[in-house]
């Protein structure tokens, strides 16, 4: 007990002194220019995109989650992709000017920003949010998931270098050593820390909100994939299954269920018996259950990123074939005592089979009702009517149409901006709905002339441009037949 008291100690007064530094760094962030800020942005992204390998196997090698593959290439995806979409942005001084209404927007700093990482993505985490954080000119501070803390602190090592050798200002990328739930807690509630990004379980997302510090927190994913009739099926099961084994279903936007028709029943489930999933049966289904959660009703992290085979060693399931890509497991109810229809980051895939289209919208709005609103949706379909239908209804941030979810949602394999921190609006518990880039991390100063005065306002006179811009447009009569005219004469 002792010692544990010992440990709290020195991890908050780490903080302190973390907190301390970064504020020096900040203040001379601020006066850095665009092009300065851009040059440590690059050299992080050189940095991280040489180290994309070896960063990944630390990951696999300390947390036992996923596939060195995949998280190679989330790591270069945070490092080369992320760059290519925020190196021209402006986030810093002069943003825009309107002379016509008299105005300038300035890009300012937040300020310090606490980055909690989470072991199931803790590098490409570390790399992408340092990148907007420097872009934007704020100073971070990692909380690291103990049991990620080896391959964060060796990629904030990474980063930092990288940084400060082109001119980063020590302190600006920083780490705590020693983590414990009282410094993450400090580092929260910290006066000096400004905002907090807010990646990793429902706990903690939760203690970011509560903490007095403005945060933007990412829910539980929990999304659906609705294969619709006009789907190519075959097609169809492929994206889902890439999509759910890339990286062992550890991204939060991957799919976690599949919902059919009636009628679609006998297509989809034999292309995804042909494409490598494993049915369970109702026993194995039973077995399998009760592994999913945990007695709390939170996530078996012994499910998570884990290969078919440990899953199954672990469920007692001796049936599953080696070639086995993901456990498929037919549900009919959502909520308490239904533990396939939560979140599961793992190769573990509910399947639900309704009477018609309605009863599948209805279904895929209580999914994410119970779990997952606000986050992302996804569905298979070649009519445009039904896809803007869906979209209308379901209660998600991200509708994905024909694309696999994981990577859809993070804006791989789609045009959303790329990022691995995914809003899920006010819905979902959460301060923004975007996929969060340097421009979530500023704050924008606006500088406004006067363009009347209190006797204009009094008399009605307006010299407003935004009354201007609402004036209607006079048109000459004669100029307007004589334009019908001649575009009748050339139909004729």
């Amino acid at each position: 007990m002792m010692i544990q008291m010992d440990q709290d100690l020195c991890s908050i007064q780490e903080v302190r002194d973390l907190v301390q530094q970064a504020r020096k760094a900040q203040r001379a962030m601020e006066r850095m220019t665009q092009g300065e800020l851009d040059k440590i942005t690059a050299a992080i992204s050189s940095a991280a995109a040489a180290e994309a390998g070896r960063l990944a196997g630390l990951a696999v090698e300390e947390t036992g989650f996923g596939l060195k593959a995949d998280k190679e290439i989330k790591n270069r995806f945070a490092a080369v992709t992320l760059y290519d979409a925020i190196k021209d942005e402006k986030t810093h001084g002069i943003l825009a000017q309107d002379r016509e209404k008299r105005t300038i927007d300035i890009g300012v700093p937040v300020g310090v920003v606490a980055g909690l990482v989470p072991s199931t993505n803790p590098t490409s985490t570390v790399i992408y949010k340092s990148m907007i954080c420097m872009k934007a000119g704020n100073p971070i501070i990692f909380s690291p998931h103990p049991s990620a803390v080896k391959c964060i602190l060796e990629t904030v090592e990474v980063v930092r270098r990288a940084a400060e050798a082109a001119g980063a200002p020590k302190g600006a990328i920083a780490c705590i050593t020693t983590p414990t739930l009282e410094a993450t807690n400090a580092l929260m509630k910290h006066d000096h820390t400004r905002l907090i990004l807010a990646t990793g379980g429902g706990a903690m997302v939760k203690a970011a909100y509560s903490s007095g510090t403005p945060a933007i927190g990412v829910g539980a994913g929990n999304g659906p994939a609705y294969i619709h009739h006009t789907a190519d099926v075959r097609l169809a099961v492929k994206r889902i299954l890439d999509s759910k084994t890339f990286d062992n279903g550890t991204i939060c936007a991957s799919e976690q269920s599949i919902i059919v028709t009636r009628e679609m029943e006998r297509a989809v489930t034999e292309e995804l018996q042909r494409q490598g999933a494993y049915v369970l049966s109702d026993s194995e289904h039973t077995k399998l259950s009760k592994f999913i959660l945990r007695a709390n009703g939170t996530m078996n992290p012994a499910i998570v990123g884990k290969s078919v085979e440990t899953v199954a060693k672990l469920a007692g399931l001796d049936r599953v074939p080696a070639s086995a890509r993901v456990l498929v497991a037919r549900e009919t109810g959502v909520g308490r005592g239904y533990p396939y229809s939560n979140e599961k980051l793992g190769l573990i895939l509910a399947y639900y089979v309704e009477n018609d289209e309605p009863a599948v919208l209805e279904r895929c709005v209580e999914i994410l009702e119970w779990e997952g609103a606000g986050h992302t949706f996804s569905i298979h379909a070649e009519d445009e009517n039904v896809v803007k239908k869906f979209a209308e209804r379901v209660p998600a941030s991200r509708v994905l149409v024909n694309t696999p979810s994981a990577l859809g949602g993070i804006g791989a394999t789609t045009c959303l901006f790329p990022a691995l921190t995914l809003g899920c609006g006010a819905v979902g518990g959460s301060s923004s709905s975007n996929n969060i880039g340097p421009l979530d991390l500023i704050n924008i100063k606006r500088v406004a002339w006067g363009v009347r005065e209190l006797e204009d306002i009094r008399a009605g006179n307006s010299a407003s441009p935004w009354e201007n811009s609402r004036s209607e447009v006079k048109v000459d009569d004669a100029m307007l037949q004589e334009l019908v005219r001649q575009i009748v004469g050339r139909l004729m």
